[in-house]
């Protein structure tokens, strides 16, 4: 009987993995269809196998639907994990992947690149490097600050709550001096800065993918190890430290993969917001379990099929603008998990 349950348990969810993963396909092929410019699915069927005859969509995919889809599909999973680890290592369902200020430090470093202005002009000629590398570098050289700084802050504190508030605080100090940059600034760059913010999924080259892809591939396939630790965090720091959990070890390893995974989508991409917040919260309520060994893989894809489907929203297919998709994040995200809330009262954070 007991067998016979098991194999029943063990088949739901190949099927619910099978399914999401089905969708995902579905959703990655779709984005490349549709946009300003259709393209026939059975074209890009032929793109893939080498039988693509029509040289202007073949540009299209190539140098734009594809590394977008592929950015979309990373950048969904990579927000979507970190934001299960905030929430499962401070036990609070409002934390998010950008709860420790590293969004806030990333959007320091660009602001002063862009509110530099006309000063840096002239170090992006004389050093050949592009202005969009110059803001990737600035972008993870402020997170990677505020991260040493919330690293060496989680040494000298025990308290999850206490590192959560100095996270916060960390992110408020940046976001002010954010605002004394804007204050002093010119229209033009305090334009530049709000179209960064907006978020971008289109905006990277195969030269700059083949850095994004393995630094979040890699820290994604961290976040599947820790997967461990963060059930026994579930059941308390004190009960987890009795089982004998390294707690430091264990806290300092889940920040710095977040930090990493969130760090580099805002780098690359901007700050887009409510795939971390949202995700974990969808997939606990959809699949009701708060294991984690199911709870990760089931998150990074929910995360990829979820970005990728506001991605196509935001291209408004058979139009020539694109919305920003830190719009379309949270104007259609936000109602979904309210809806789904009411609908099922309870979210499961135990195993």
């Amino acid at each position: 009987m007991i067998e016979s349950s098991q194999d029943e348990s063990r088949k739901k969810w190949e099927s619910a993995f099978i399914a999401l993963f089905v969708i995902l396909i579905l959703c990655f092929f779709l984005s490349l269809t549709l946009g300003s410019v259709k393209i026939p699915f059975s074209f890009v069927i032929n793109y893939f196998t080498g039988q693509g005859n029509n040289e202007v969509w073949s540009i299209i995919l190539e140098n734009f639907r594809l590394p977008k889809a592929i950015t979309a599909t990373l950048a969904g999973s990579a927000l979507a994990i970190s934001g299960l680890q905030m929430q499962t290592l401070f036990r609070n369902p409002l934390a998010g992947p950008f709860i420790l200020g590293i969004s806030s430090g990333a959007g320091l470093g660009v602001a002063l690149v862009i509110f530099l202005g006309i000063s840096i002009g002239g170090f992006i000629e004389l050093s050949g490097i592009g202005r969009s590398w110059l803001l990737v570098g600035a972008s993870a050289v402020g997170s990677f600050l505020v991260l040493s700084m919330v690293l060496l802050a989680s040494f000298r504190i025990r308290s999850g709550m206490s590192l959560l508030i100095i996270g916060l605080m960390f992110g408020s100090a940046a976001s002010a001096l954010v605002s004394i940059l804007q204050y002093f600034s010119q229209a033009e760059n305090i334009q530049s800065y709000v179209i960064w913010s907006f978020g971008s999924l289109g905006s990277l080259s195969w030269s700059e993918l083949s850095v994004f892809a393995p630094i979040v591939f890699s820290a994604l396939l961290l976040s599947l190890l820790l997967s461990k630790q963060l059930n026994t965090l579930l059941l308390g720091e004190d009960y987890a430290e009795s089982m004998g959990l390294k707690l430091k070890t264990a806290r300092m390893l889940i920040i710095i993969c977040t930090s990493i995974l969130a760090g580099t989508v805002t780098a690359f991409c901007g700050p887009i917001a409510f795939i971390g917040l949202a995700i974990p919260h969808i997939a606990r309520m959809l699949f009701n379990t708060g294991n984690h060994l199911l709870l990760t893989p089931l998150v990074i894809l929910l995360g990829a099929i979820a970005l990728l489907a506001f991605d196509i929203i935001a291209q408004l297919p058979g139009q020539q603008e694109t919305l920003p998709i830190n719009a379309i994040t949270s104007l259609f995200g936000a109602p979904f998990v309210i809806w789904l809330i009411l609908r099922r009262s309870n979210i499961k954070y135990s195993l």
